[in-house]
């Protein structure tokens, strides 16, 4: 009567989301003040003002039908027109507002985009480890085979050798995720420029695009050099974008996928999006957050908390005997379990009341991920907690 694997996913949470629930429960328990939560990568940083006031003014000065009313299904136009104008500011993007489809988020654009793509049981979607777990529900959820690439522990880059020996005649798509979730690995440009290189290759070899997928919630919490635009490294380049990273509105659901020009039929492409918009029934994504987009698209995060965060977490960790490589974006560390068990050790922190993620559900066991957008005090008050499970 009902989907057993449908079934599986809403009776069994992910990882991250447990320990936000755990911690819920446990504030309720011992105080939220004694439950250091490093699961969520909830930003801790209030939306800019501009938001706040934005969205003041439009309750204030449009009728309420109005502002709350249905949008064309891929998002209203002036949206729409904001935001490839902001890509062609920035980046000289080549886009056009028909090739942009508003969304609830970057992780309803994936969902979309995957079931645009996927034709067969028998499609593929690469992911390079380590990456974000819904990746797999998402690809799944389409009907395509989800494989992995095995990650590169020094610098959690890209293993070009491995990746062009994983490319089949079935290979639909690669997912790449600069900054990194969870790593904070920034990908550099000579790596994306071999990396396009290999794609063409392999594109005209099997006498179809591979599509890149450039997953970017983190795209502007960078700590050095940016990642390039993509698309102009590599054509056949889709945008899945959310806001939630870069104006801390991760409640909100906003955000959208960007079919450039330069996509092979990038036309017919942006079509089945919006017919998989349709299925899945993801259409008008929500219309005061489009009209609050339209006026802020232009908005940095001031990220100077971030890096302070950072830097404190880094530097106290490593001196206690943690291993890790310093992140170059987004807000997390990736740790190596002290005792290579990442689940158990886990464990170990919720006795202390420290809710870290294992790196399993990553493809990276092992390791921890640490989410650090959160309060300065809450890791200063958490140190002793992480220098006592690493003492054992």
């Amino acid at each position: 009567m009902i989907s057993e694997k449908m079934y599986e996913l809403g009776s069994r949470r992910s990882a991250i989301r447990e320990l936000f629930e755990y911690g819920k429960s446990a504030a309720e328990r011992v105080g939220a003040d004694n439950v250091f939560d490093f699961s969520l990568g909830n930003p801790s940083l209030p939306p800019p003002r501009e938001v706040t006031e934005t969205a003041m003014r439009l309750l204030e000065s449009l009728p309420p039908c109005e502002l709350h009313g249905y949008t064309s299904a891929q998002g209203l136009p002036e949206t729409r027109q904001a935001v490839a104008d902001c890509l062609i500011r920035r980046y000289g993007a080549s886009i056009r507002p028909d090739r942009i489809y508003m969304t609830c988020g970057a992780a309803a654009s994936l969902a979309i985009l995957f079931r645009a793509l996927i034709s067969s049981p028998d499609d593929e979607i690469l992911a390079v480890a380590p990456y974000f777990p819904e990746y797999k529900v998402f690809a799944e959820g389409a009907g395509a085979r989800f494989r992995v690439l095995p990650p590169d522990l020094v610098g959690f880059g890209i293993d070009l050798d491995a990746l062009e020996t994983a490319i089949t005649p079935r290979t639909r798509a690669l997912i790449l995720n600069s900054p990194n979730n969870p790593s904070g690995a920034v990908l550099k440009r000579p790596t994306l420029t071999a990396l396009a290189a290999l794609l063409k290759r392999k594109s005209e070899a099997l006498g179809s695009p591979i599509l890149l997928v450039s997953d970017e919630p983190y795209r502007e919490i960078v700590y050095g050099e940016a990642t390039p635009y993509l698309p102009a490294l590599y054509p056949d380049t889709v945008l899945c974008y959310s806001y939630s990273k870069s104006l801390s509105l991760p409640g909100e659901r906003i955000g959208y996928i960007a079919v450039p020009d330069g996509v092979r039929e990038g036309d017919r492409l942006y079509a089945a999006v919006c017919g998989a918009g349709r299925a899945l029934g993801y259409v008008c994504a929500p219309a005061l957050m489009q009209r609050i987009v339209a006026a802020c698209v232009d908005l940095l995060p001031d990220i100077r908390p971030y890096r302070e965060n950072r830097d404190l977490l880094y530097g106290a960790l490593t001196r206690y005997g943690y291993e890790c490589v310093l992140p170059e974006g987004a807000f997390y560390l990736f740790v190596k379990a002290p005792d290579g068990d990442s689940e158990g050790f886990c464990e170990k922190a919720k006795r202390e009341n420290v809710l870290i993620v294992p790196g399993d559900g990553f493809g990276c066991a092992g390791y921890l991920r640490i989410s650090y957008c959160v309060g300065r005090e809450r890791i200063e008050r958490s140190l002793t907690a992480f220098e006592r499970l690493i003492r054992g």
